[in-house]
C-alpha cells in the first residue's frame, strides 16, 4: 500500500506542475500584450479563466462522482493538450480568452479531482504532508514557466513565445501515460444527502472562515503571481527577462517553503506555523516598502532581493489552511466542499488581478507591498476565529 500511495504521489505533482504553468503565463502574456492592451483589459483578462471555473465548478461535482477522481483529472489533461496546441496556430487575442477559460474548467475538475484522491488515500498529518508536496510542484511550475518563457522571451526566437504551451502538451501526455496504471482509492460522493443537508453544513462557522481565508489567500497569491513582474519592470527599472525571473525566485522560494512545511506539519501544530509565517511577511513587505519609500535609490537591489522571500513564508499557508479543514470533512462532502474551495480560489483570482490592475492603472503601484499587507491582515484576524471554532455541522 506505501509503494502504491509513493507511486500516487508524482502523477499528482505532476498535474499540478502542469496547471501551474498554465495558470500562471498570465504573467508573460500581460508582459507581452501590454503594449497593445491597457492594464485595465488585462485585468479583466483574467476573469475569462476564473469566472468559468467558479461556474463550472458546481456541476463538477456529480460528473467526477459518476467517472471517478482518477478519470476525472484524465480528462482535464486531455483538455489541456488539445488547447495547448491549438492556441499558438490561433494568432488572435478573442482565442486567448478562450484558451484561458478552457484552462479555467480544467484545473476545476483536476483540484477536485487532486483533493478528493489526497482526502480518500492519505490521513491526518500525512494527508497535510502530501498536501503540501503536491502544492510545492505547483510552486515549481511557476519558477518554469517563468524561467522557460523569460529565457525565449530573450532569444532570437521571441516570436514564437506562444509554442512554448506545445512543451506543457507534451509533458500532460506524459503524466496521462504514467497516470494510468496507478491504483487509486474511490470514494464517490453519496447521491442519499439532501441539498438543504449541504448547506447547512456550509453554514458552520468554521467553513465559513476558512472560505473567507482561501478568497483573501488566492486573492493575495494573484497579486504575487501575475503583477510582480509588472511591478519590477514598472517600478524598479528591470527589463523583461528580470522581471519574469522575480516570480521565478518567488516560486522557488515557495517550493522550499511548502517542502519544508510537508515535515514541519508533522512536529507542529499548524496554527503555531502560520502565526509564524503571517508575521515573518508582515516584516518583510514592510521593511520593502520602508526602503521603497525613503531608500529608493541606495537600496533597489535589496528591494530586488527582498521581496521574493516572501515566497518562503506566503507559500505554506494555502495547503496548512486546506489539510486543516479537509481532514475534518466526512469523505461524502468532499466533492461538494472542494467544488466550494474551487469558486472561493476562482473569485479571489480574479478579484486580486482585478484589484492589482486598478492599482496599476492609477499609477499606485509604487505602494505594491502596502497594498499586498491590507488583505494580509484580514487573514491574520480570521486565522485566529478558524483556530477556535472546531465545531462543523453534518
Amino acid at each position: 500500500m506505501d509503494v502504491n500511495k509513493n507511486r500516487m504521489k508524482f502523477p499528482l505533482m505532476l498535474s499540478f506542475l502542469i496547471f501551474s504553468m498554465l495558470l500562471n503565463s498570465m504573467g508573460v502574456i500581460i508582459l507581452q500584450l501590454s503594449e497593445e492592451i491597457s492594464y485595465k483589459g488585462l485585468g479583466f483578462l483574467e476573469s475569462f479563466k476564473d469566472i468559468p471555473m467558479a461556474l463550472v465548478s458546481l456541476l463538477c461535482v456529480n460528473f467526477i462522482a459518476r467517472t471517478g477522481n482518477k478519470n476525472a483529472l484524465i480528462f482535464a489533461l486531455i483538455f489541456v493538450v488539445v488547447s495547448c496546441f491549438a492556441l499558438p496556430l490561433v494568432d488572435t487575442f478573442w482565442f486567448f480568452k478562450i484558451w484561458l477559460s478552457i484552462i479555467g474548467v480544467s484545473f476545476a475538475l483536476a483540484k477536485i479531482a487532486v483533493f478528493s484522491i489526497i482526502k480518500n488515500n492519505f490521513r491526518d498529518e500525512h494527508l497535510a504532508s502530501t498536501m503540501s508536496r503536491v502544492e510545492a510542484s505547483f510552486m515549481i511550475g511557476i519558477f518554469i514557466v517563468n524561467i522557460g518563457f523569460g529565457s525565449l522571451l530573450s532569444s532570437p526566437y521571441a516570436a514564437y513565445w506562444k509554442y512554448g504551451f506545445w512543451l506543457i502538451a507534451l509533458l500532460s501526455i506524459i503524466n496521462l501515460i504514467m497516470l494510468k496504471p496507478v491504483p487509486i482509492e474511490e470514494m464517490h460522493a453519496s447521491s442519499g444527502k439532501s441539498s438543504s443537508g449541504k448547506f447547512r453544513f456550509l453554514a458552520s462557522p468554521k467553513i465559513i472562515f476558512f472560505f473567507m481565508i482561501i478568497f483573501l489567500m488566492v486573492f493575495v497569491e494573484q497579486s504575487f503571481n501575475s503583477w510582480l513582474p509588472s511591478f519590477y519592470k514598472n517600478n524598479l527599472k528591470v527589463d523583461s527577462y528580470f522581471a519574469l525571473q522575480s516570480t521565478a525566485f518567488l516560486a522557488l522560494f515557495s517550493f522550499f517553503g511548502r517542502l519544508v512545511t510537508s515535515k514541519l506539519i508533522l512536529r507542529f501544530h499548524w496554527f503555531r506555523l502560520v502565526v509564524i509565517c503571517l508575521l515573518i511577511i508582515f516584516i518583510i513587505l514592510g521593511v520593502s516598502q520602508i526602503l521603497i519609500t525613503n531608500f529608493y535609490d541606495k537600496a533597489r537591489l535589496i528591494i530586488i532581493c527582498l521581496i521574493p522571500l516572501t515566497g518562503l513564508f506566503l507559500s505554506p499557508l494555502y495547503p496548512l489552511y486546506n489539510s486543516e479543514v479537509l481532514n475534518k470533512i466526512p469523505k461524502e462532502k468532499t466533492h461538494f466542499f472542494l467544488s466550494i474551495v474551487v469558486i472561493c480560489s476562482s473569485l479571489g483570482s480574479s478579484f486580486g488581478s482585478l484589484y492589482m490592475a486598478m492599482i496599476f492603472y492609477e499609477k499606485l503601484s509604487y505602494f505594491y507591498p502596502l497594498c499586498i499587507i491590507l488583505p494580509l491582515l484580514i487573514i491574520f484576524g480570521l486565522t485566529f476565529f478558524l483556530n477556535k471554532t472546531s465545531k462543523i455541522n453534518d
